[in-house]
């Protein structure tokens, strides 16, 4: 029996929150979603995501809270970070915070789905 990847969504967007589950749903994953840090906070925990994709700017504070969260759990996911602010600053903060890939915003679906197999493909590190 295959078990099926859940992955967490972190974006205040609706537009790409719905694009995300469309695309992950149809490669055959378990979706959950959030639109805020706090709920995303605690979807990590109540989750147990093998992959968390996290935006970097949400309604409450910062998305790198996300990948703490995700990073300090039993048994880590590998987390995504994606921004319409990208930067080397950022970009160094996000990897620093523990993401296994940064994405710039917009990016294709097919760049999305090579990140999201290689996140899943390799053991998170903590």
């Amino acid at each position: 029996m295959t078990v099926l990847k859940r992955v967490l969504v972190v974006d205040d967007e609706t537009d790409f929150l719905a694009t995300y589950e469309r695309l992950l749903r149809r490669q055959g994953y378990q979706v959950a979603m959030a639109t805020s840090r706090v709920d995303g906070i605690a979807a990590v925990v109540r989750e147990r995501p093998h992959l968390v994709i996290s935006d970097l700017r949400l309604p409450d504070g910062d998305g790198l809270d996300v990948v703490r969260a995700a990073r300090a759990v039993p048994d880590p996911p590998s987390v995504i970070v994606v921004t319409g602010y990208p930067s080397d600053q950022v970009r160094r903060a996000a990897l620093e915070a523990g993401a296994t890939v940064f994405l710039a915003k917009p990016f294709v679906a097919a760049g999305l789905l090579a990140a999201i197999t290689a996140s899943l493909s390799k053991p998170a590190q903590c």
